[in-house]
């Protein structure tokens, strides 16, 4: 996907009203380059429209795409080529990579943990913890990975937590009067103990999500729930012990950790003669 108008703030902001004054200084304007955005490490790439929008937005038309979003590429792997005015890569350069670093990122970062869980049967999936500006791509991103989407907006879908639930009364309050108002929308309540969630289960929500609990805790939990909703593990999950946490038969597992802290995924921009 690609966002053009945050595609257009991006290189704003970067000439900050101005022009790139290094390029112009040094660069003729009738200089032509080939350029290749080249990873610098094997992992999974999203991000690929963002970067051709950049470049495009710039002026830039001559472009060649080697890859797919999700597709897991090798160290030394050519993304994409563009060819043209040597100026306006280098303006086009950092914003585009910015945009392929940060979505590959989450792509790759996903990866791991789908295969982290892979034969359990149990989803990884993101939460509404992401960029300000850029939760949509930033969960397209997640999808590249093999991950799965929770609700983009708080208007998809119904999250009651412990604030929802002090601000109605009581965890049968709250969810009376979500399902009372809105009849055909996903309703999801969060537990924190195993009393909460023998207490929410005769509500029969579609899903519930158990709050920082442990492994053997979300076994019972499965146990005592016996079909009767989908469970959710949230919280203390991390790389090493989410097989523990996906084999106790949750069916998700609610990894922040997806958007708000995956590494930038390295990618250069290594220029040749036109």
């Amino acid at each position: 996907m690609i966002d053009r108008e945050l595609i257009k703030r991006a290189i704003a902001e970067d000439l900050a009203g101005g022009e790139d004054i290094t390029s112009v200084a040094t660069i003729s304007g009738t200089s032509q380059i080939v350029a290749d955005f080249v990873a610098r490490k094997s992992g999974v790439i999203a991000g690929i429209d963002m970067a051709r929008g950049v470049l495009e937005e710039v002026g830039l038309r001559d472009i060649a795409i080697y890859v797919n979003d999700g597709e897991k590429v090798s160290e030394g792997k050519v993304l994409l080529t563009v060819r043209g005015d040597t100026r306006a890569i280098l303006l086009a350069e950092r914003t585009a990579l910015n945009f392929l670093g940060h979505l590959s990122g989450i792509a790759t970062l996903t990866r791991a943990w789908v295969d982290a869980v892979e034969g359990t049967g149990c989803k990884v999936r993101d939460t509404r913890k992401t960029t300000p500006g850029m939760r949509l791509l930033e969960k397209a991103a997640v999808v590249a990975g093999g991950g799965t989407n929770h609700r983009l907006s708080l208007s998809d879908a119904s999250l009651i937590k412990d604030n929802h639930i002090a601000a109605a009364g009581s965890v049968t309050a709250a969810f009376t009067k979500v399902r009372e108002k809105y009849p055909h929308l996903e309703i999801e309540i969060e537990v924190d103990t195993l009393a909460q969630l023998r207490e929410v289960l005769p509500l029969k929500p579609d899903l519930i999500l158990l709050d920082n609990m442990t492994v053997e805790e979300c076994k019972e939990a499965v146990s005592i729930t016996n079909g009767i909703a989908k469970l959710e593990a949230s919280g203390g999950l991390s790389i090493e012990n989410a097989q523990a946490y996906a084999r106790t038969g949750v069916q998700y597992l609610a990894v922040g950790a997806l958007t708000h802290s995956a590494p930038n995924f390295d990618i250069g921009l290594d220029f040749r003669e036109a």
